[in-house]
């Protein structure tokens, strides 16, 4: 179907063009631009209607309809219906041109959003007719420049009589059979032109699993491809050594590090090259976990790294591993200060081999630095990280495993999807005996009881951190700015109890020199936009404020929670906000709630949307047209291990039943029928 749209009737050059616009060049593009999304006419009696739903009403016009006009090219119509005996009020904007179709006496049927209380219903669609005399399911199509609706519902028409025999099907038979679903050909028909609910949730079903199923086999394409390449990395390490060094711990591991663990020690002891990502919530113990993992590469005679985001970061990592691994190996660090004479010592010892394990920031990539023998790589909060950063660490070796870390908790959705690629460890059980931090969502007319509680922490020899979204005023948003909120706080405060203030204008030194005076207590109350949020670990700090809170999504608002809690005392979280919305007042419900990071993270993405999860400009999230992955987590989970099973038994190349599927996959990704490049 790759003919060029102006092959179907009816297309001339000037729809063409249009369509062109569209993104529509082909054939196929036009029978694959699918409605996004389909307005039930399903009549709803009005003792049934919910407030703010969208629902369809069916009434005669009781009156002309009225047109209101206000500023440039906008407008406002006004129709009342006679629904059941009742006046009910229809609002449409920007719709002046029905003014004609809406005369006194007839039947409409209208859908919008319900407003109870005026009895008045603000129309998104409408059909002149009784709901009876419609087809009940109408798509809605998106279209731009000179193309209308009813050109592109005509042309797709077309094209589906004219090519019907062309559109193969790309699934073997047994997966329609075994999970009901129809065919291409017919499910396209009935994507396009539904003749019922039930056909519509059928078709759309078959064409989720297909995308989710199309995507899975290219990130399993590239598991294979990575494992593949990255063969003869098999480490011989020292499992009685390394056990000896876990029962020194001062603490016993739980059952999900002793899992991931097992996982993580399978990966070292393959011939494949590991690409893990462990994630883990803050506090859950992923350093003690890494420890092990780069102990064990030590035992076989090899070297490990750990990489950060920040020279803080690195110095916290390099204390805790020194002190965990006193006495079985050499942990060295490394960053942007270590200069002179220091530094070239570093880079001899860890060439020679004298060095066990590295740490540091972006410095361990630096050209200067070479490893004797470098076995594992572990990267920490790894999406801080560009893709070309990690792949020069992972180069800097013979072929070492790479561990990625985060504390972020990715929805096993997301996980799914952006790193199919990879295999996922989670840690998801806390230490014994770690107390939970206590959050509680306050107005901001209570600032003088939080005041008060600062000073009653402060008092106590403890450590609070305030939290603003923006640095300085922004004439678009009314937010209490990070610089005011610390010129308040100190007028406040000081001389007693010392503020200091953190951002991400700062330069880097300057960075570093506010955090170790907070680390050192120097500093009592920080004030701080979000760059506290990764790995900063204040044990003495049990305080944790954040104002207009209702700006962050959950999974922001929890890791900027794990900056406290660390320590032994009790911590506590102060949500200041005033959302406007549901969504707002919903987050810091949750918040209040829940300590679990992988709980809040799927609640996240319920209330966000996959889009906004990591930030707008991540890659590796892909667009589905019909699927969604939230919603349709269960197609993905299906699709991924179908996908998984299809790699694993090379049906691909060796089966025909999956010939179509094979070139389908080739077509969408490029493949070339080789297993990626």
């Amino acid at each position: 179907m790759k003919q060029p749209v102006d092959q179907v009737k009816g297309i001339g050059a000037k729809l063409a063009e249009g369509l062109a616009n569209m993104g529509i060049f082909t054939v196929e593009d036009l029978l694959f631009h699918l409605p996004y999304r389909y307005d039930i006419f399903d009549v709803q009696p009005l003792a049934e209607l919910i407030h703010d739903d969208k629902v369809t009403i069916e009434g005669e016009i009781a009156s002309p309809a009225h047109v209101q006009y206000y500023g440039r090219k906008k407008n406002k119509l006004t129709v009342t219906l006679l629904v059941e005996n009742v006046a009910v009020k229809a609002i449409m904007f920007n719709r002046a041109f029905a003014q004609k179709q809406l005369l006194p006496g007839r039947k409409v049927t209208v859908i919008g959003k319900w407003d109870q209380h005026r009895l008045q219903l603000t129309v998104s669609n409408f059909k002149v007719g009784g709901a009876d005399e419609l087809t009940p399911v109408q798509p809605v199509y998106g279209v731009k420049g000179s193309v209308t609706v009813r050109q592109l519902q005509k042309s797709v028409k077309q094209a589906l009589e004219q090519y019907d025999d062309e559109i193969k099907e790309i699934l073997p038979s047994s997966y329609l059979a075994s999970y009901k679903m129809p065919d291409r050909k017919t499910a396209l028909q009935h994507m396009h032109f539904p003749p019922d609910r039930k056909a519509l949730a059928h078709a759309r079903r078959r064409f989720t699993y297909e995308e989710f199923l199309l995507f899975q086999l290219k990130m399993q394409f590239i598991r294979k491809q990575k494992r593949e390449a990255s063969s003869g990395g098999s480490l011989s390490f020292d499992n009685d050594r390394v056990q000896a060094f876990v029962a020194t711990l001062p603490f016993t591991l739980t059952n999900a590090q002793q899992r991931v663990l097992t996982e993580i020690m399978r990966d070292l002891k393959s011939s494949y090259r590991m690409n893990r990502l462990l994630q883990g919530d803050v506090g859950s113990g992923k350093t003690a976990v890494a420890a092990v993992a780069l102990y064990a590469a030590v035992t076989a005679g090899k070297q490990g790294a750990i990489m950060v985001p920040t020279e803080i970061l690195a110095e916290q990592h390099a204390q805790s591993l020194s002190g965990m691994l006193d006495g079985f190996a050499t942990v060295a660090l490394l960053t942007g200060s270590i200069k002179g004479k220091r530094r070239k010592a570093i880079l001899e010892q860890v060439a020679n081999g004298e060095v066990d394990i590295l740490v540091g920031t972006h410095a361990l990539i630096q050209d200067e630095v070479h490893f004797r023998d470098l076995a594992l790589a572990i990267v920490d909060e790894q999406h801080r990280f560009g893709v070309a950063q990690r792949r020069t660490l992972r180069d800097k070796g013979l072929h070492p495993d790479v561990l990625f870390m985060t504390a972020t908790p990715i929805p096993r959705t997301l996980a799914i999807t952006a790193f199919g690629d990879m295999d996922v460890s989670a840690i998801d059980e806390m230490p014994a005996g770690r107390k939970e931090i206590e959050t509680y969502w306050v107005k901001e007319n209570t600032i003088d009881r939080v005041l008060d509680f600062i000073r009653k922490e402060v008092a106590a020899g403890h450590q609070a951190y305030v939290i603003s979204p923006l640095i300085e005023e922004s004439d678009k948003l009314d937010i209490q700015n990070a610089v005011d909120l610390h010129e308040m706080l100190s007028a406040v405060f000081e001389p007693d109890i010392h503020v200091g203030l953190m951002h991400g204008r700062l330069p880097a030194d300057e960075k570093e020199e506010v955090m170790k005076e907070f680390a050192a207590n120097d500093t009592q109350v920080l004030v701080s936009t979000t760059v506290v949020e990764v790995g900063v670990n204040v044990p003495n700090a049990t305080l944790m404020i954040i104002y207009d809170a209702e700006r962050f999504g959950l999974s922001q608002l929890h890791q900027l929670r794990g900056r406290v809690g660390r320590g032994d005392a009790q911590s506590y979280c102060i949500l200041i906000a005033e959302p406007k919305g549901e969504i707002g007042k919903e987050r810091m419900r949750i918040m209040t709630e829940t300590n679990n990071g992988f709980e809040l993270s799927e609640q996240d993405l319920q209330l966000r949307g996959p889009g906004d999860f990591f930030g707008k400009k991540q890659s590796g999230i892909p667009e589905f047209k019909v699927g969604d992955m939230v919603h349709d987590y269960r197609a993905l989970e299906t699709a991924r291990k179908d996908a998984e099973q299809i790699i694993a038994e090379e049906k691909l190349e060796n089966d025909p039943a999956y010939r179509n599927l094979l070139q389908a996959l080739d077509a969408e990704f490029a493949l070339n029928g080789n297993v990626l490049d």
